[in-house]
């Protein structure tokens, strides 16, 4: 079973909608996953304006893939090199730790990690 970065059982991302590199709602990871989308993060309107700006447009809906397009405060599994891109732009989004999977330590402390924690009232 994945575990998030506090080494707890990994909790659902989101399923509305449905997020993860194996579309299962969750952050999980495995070899196939080259991009690591380990990280649950809160969509912001800056957050998705930076990204299509670095050439992945997470707004526009994509029918063919099953995508409806991705608006501020919908969750989404990102990947670790995305956020980190993000947050030296000074526009990360928060992260919902419980959601975010273990691997993502690999790329980011979780002293970090945590100064962008999705509090309840926030997601």
């Amino acid at each position: 079973m994945a575990k998030n970065v506090f080494g707890e059982p990994i909790m659902v991302c989101s399923s509305n909608p449905v997020t993860g590199f194996y579309r299962n709602g969750c952050c999980d990871t495995g070899y196939e996953d080259q991009g690591t989308h380990t990280v649950c993060a809160v969509m912001t309107q800056e957050f998705l304006e930076f990204s299509q700006r670095q050439g992945n447009d997470l707004i526009t809906p994509r029918p063919t893939w099953d995508f409806p397009g991705l608006k501020s405060g919908d969750r989404w599994c990102l990947c670790a090199s995305r956020w980190m891109e993000a947050y030296h732009a000074g526009v990360a989004p928060f992260v919902v730790l419980e959601a975010t999977h273990e691997k993502t330590l690999e790329y980011l402390p979780l002293e970090e990690l945590v100064k962008f924690a999705a509090k309840k009232e926030r997601t």
